[in-house]
């Protein structure tokens, strides 16, 4: 059984990448109109950020985004199974490098954080092909325990290597920072209960995440956010590198929250390209009661 999905993975990794991406819109054309439920989670989502400017704007946007969505779906393939050299020439721009260099040349480990914009994994594994040291990206298994271990061999190549999302895993990330290594952290995944606090995410309170924060406040890191943005037509794609915006300091609240201004700022800037049909304001298992009041006063 392995053998024959790796197989399949292969064969779509093959496929030339405008093809996969018409794929895409088909299928998230057909989510659109054939799942009622994640088409009003995904609008749900959009009108809480208020992106959206009326309602065509919002049909037009919810539908984009479930095109998207399938697109970083039949991606995964070229970011687990593709040579690293032709990932690598699929991205045709490459914007704030300098924001890793200056790092690099401070002598910083790298905490480099994304939301779920774009093309995430296969932005990881570029940036992992030019970095001078090891990038460890942190992972939670997939729901599909099939996958693993294809995401774990595509992942684990040259000089990627994986933590999971657990205690062990923070120790692995830790370690690679202190070596002023590379890591990579997703901020918007809802953590389990007592792994996080609630804290204000488009003016809604969101169980969110402290470990991006605790990482940023460590010495001799620099932290910064990248995107790897889809561009039309399967041209390929483009990295954007961003410093982080606001203070980090000693209160965790306010360094979670900074945390999720800057994903703001991310998703205002690629909508469309962001996991809106994600139930980001789940309240997780084992998580103290969402606070009465979602808006900030």
């Amino acid at each position: 059984m392995q053998v024959m999905l790796r197989l399949i993975f292969q064969f779509l990794a093959a496929l030339p990448l405008p093809f996969l991406h018409l794929l895409g819109r088909l299928l998230g054309l057909l989510a659109y109109y054939g799942s009622p439920k994640t088409r009003a989670r995904t609008a749900d989502n959009i009108r809480i950020s208020q992106i959206a400017q009326d309602y065509q704007n919002m049909n037009g946007l919810v539908k984009s985004c479930l095109q998207e969505t399938a697109k970083s779906g039949l991606e995964l393939p070229i970011a687990w199974c593709r040579d690293s050299q032709d990932v690598v020439k699929l991205f045709r721009q490459v914007h704030g490098w300098e924001h890793v260099e200056a790092a690099i040349d401070q002598g910083q480990g790298l905490l480099l954080i994304t939301p779920h914009i774009g093309s995430y994994d296969l932005a990881g594994r570029f940036i992992s092909e030019r970095l001078p040291f090891p990038l460890t990206a942190m992972y939670r298994p997939p729901k599909l325990a099939w996958l693993e271990p294809i995401m774990q061999a595509g992942r684990e190549r040259d000089q990627g290597h994986t933590a999971p999302a657990n205690a062990q895993g923070v120790k692995i990330i830790l370690k690679a920072l202190k070596n002023k290594e590379a890591t990579i952290v997703l901020p918007d995944q809802v953590p389990t209960g007592g792994d996080g606090v609630w804290a204000h995410f488009f003016g809604q309170q969101a169980y969110t995440m402290t470990l991006a924060a605790r990482l940023a406040q460590m010495s001799d890191v620099a932290t910064l956010f990248f995107v790897g943005e889809r561009l039309p037509h399967g041209r390929g794609f483009a990295l954007h590198v961003y410093p982080l915006e606001g203070e980090i300091g000693r209160d965790k609240l306010a360094n979670v929250e900074t945390i999720n201004r800057n994903v703001e700022a991310l998703i205002r800037r690629f909508p469309s390209q962001y996991l809106f049909s994600y139930n980001r304001f789940k309240t997780p298992a084992g998580a103290e009661p969402k606070p009465a009041s979602g808006l900030k006063d």
